[in-house]
């Protein structure tokens, strides 16, 4: 009789290393796993509640303020650094980790509205209701001063820059050391000299917000209180396009990794996307505020972006969605002034009313602390299925469901229903017109905001 053996060789099936684990061979034949995407489904949904379980956005707040937040600042040199500018002028140089103040800079007499680090992350731009702009130099922080617990009150500027009427806000040029002024006009001005180098003016009687853009710093642009949207370059002594809306934008940011894109704040409860080529129409309405939107900042991966309102919530959104990923808000907190996101998109600044400002987590789930590799491959076997399964009517309804406060879920629900009455108004009008009568175009919502370009 003869027998046949299957041999193998060992080191074919044994890793490199001292374990004896053997390699298991996968067939992924769907045929041969019937039930597969049941698993996964249910793994997805699994997932989504868990996000809503573990959910806790709030880290801490930095408090030692004895007014309201109007401004923030980050440093784009230094990840660890942040100021806050209060309504009584005081200005407070935090140490994010330990979450004290490393300076206490007072010297305005008036509300701070704008806060800026330069290039370097070594100065520190400030403007004020009292006329005038002062730059401070930024020391780098000593661990023992954050130990002790000891700030420093400083009340001498590196220098003070006196102007003719209020300033609403300042920024710093990405690859100079230039900054630029909103107040009665744009005013460009060197870090090393006491008048602007230059001025730019376009029928507005007071500019809002002024910012330049990440990837083409030569390119800036500013809200202004007639309700435009303007866009300037450094090369040229004249605007080059302006954009009128139906209400007044407070604040505006641009997207760091698109050059040509940007996004305002409204005081219609929504947010505008823009792109700056083509400013007949708005990219995306960002809807879901029930009050003004104060303020909005971008992530760096230019991915999404977070915004403060005054119904006292913090909103996450992704850069193309048009209504917000998550909110954010406690008993305490007040009017939402100013927001930022960190330099490394972990988490998110709010200053409010209330004399605090807050750090959040830019994901509400997200483990705070080394991740093991198991824990990382988990984690992004997760996010998988959840993109995967995301137009899963169970799966969508848990994810879009937050939590909020009594009075925004009623304001909502009036808003909504104001809204449904006003499109059924527009389509009567259209079917019930006089036979021959001129019927008024249909405008979606990111054309009817516009009331005018101007070049």
């Amino acid at each position: 009789m003869k027998v046949k053996v299957i041999s193998r060789v060992e080191e074919e099936y044994t890793r490199e290393t001292k374990s004896e684990a053997i390699k298991i061979h996968r067939n992924l034949d769907p045929q041969l796993r019937p039930m597969h995407r049941a698993t996964e489904y249910k793994r997805a949904l699994n997932a989504t509640k868990l996000d809503k379980v573990f959910a806790k956005p709030f880290c801490g707040a930095f408090e030692g303020h004895s007014d309201g937040i109007l401004s923030i600042a980050k440093n784009v040199q230094n990840l660890k650094q942040m100021a806050s500018g209060a309504a009584d002028g005081e200005i407070r140089i935090w140490d994010c980790p330990s979450r004290k103040a490393l300076r206490i800079l007072n010297s305005h007499h008036g509300a701070i509205r704008g806060l800026s680090f330069d290039r370097t992350g070594t100065k520190l731009v400030s403007c004020s209701d009292d006329r005038s702009i002062r730059i401070w130099n930024v020391p780098e922080a000593k661990l023992g001063e954050i130990g002790s617990g000891e700030t420093r009150r400083e009340e001498h500027p590196a220098s003070i820059i006196a102007g003719e009427s209020a300033y609403r806000d300042v920024d710093c040029h990405w690859g100079k050391d230039m900054f630029a002024t909103a107040g009665n006009c744009v005013d460009l001005w060197d870090m090393n000299k006491d008048a602007p180098a230059s001025s730019f003016e376009w029928g507005c009687d007071t500019v809002l917000s002024v910012r330049f853009n990440p990837a083409e710093p030569e390119i800036f642009a500013s809200c202004g209180s007639d309700r435009s949207i303007a866009l300037y370059d450094c090369r040229t002594n004249t605007p080059t396009r302006k954009l009128i809306m139906q209400n007044k934008c407070t604040k505006l940011c641009w997207n760091p990794m698109e050059a040509f894109n940007f996004t305002v704040a409204n005081e219609d409860c929504n947010l505008y996307s823009y792109d700056m080529r083509k400013l007949n129409v708005s990219t995306c309405v960002h809807k879901d505020f029930v009050s003004a939107v104060l303020d909005v900042d971008y992530s760096p991966t230019g991915r999404e972006f977070v915004a403060g309102s005054y119904d006292k919530s913090i909103r996450l959104f992704d850069f193309n969605g048009g209504h917000s990923r998550d909110c954010y808000h406690t008993k305490r907190m007040q009017r939402v002034f100013s927001v930022k996101f960190s330099m490394d998109g972990t988490y998110v600044f709010s200053g409010s009313d209330d004399f605090n400002v807050r750090l959040w987590k830019a994901h509400a789930s997200e483990k705070v602390g080394t991740l093991l590799p198991r824990e990382k491959r988990k984690m992004q076997y997760n996010e998988a299925l959840k993109e995967r399964f995301k137009h899963m009517p169970e799966i969508r309804r848990i994810a879009n469901h937050k939590h909020v406060p009594k009075s925004i879920h009623k304001s909502a629900k009036l808003r909504r229903t104001m809204t449904d009455a006003q499109t059924r108004k527009k389509e009567r009008r259209v079917a019930h017109a006089a036979p021959g009568a001129h019927k008024k175009e249909f405008k979606p919502m990111r054309k009817e905001r516009i009331v005018e370009e101007l070049e």
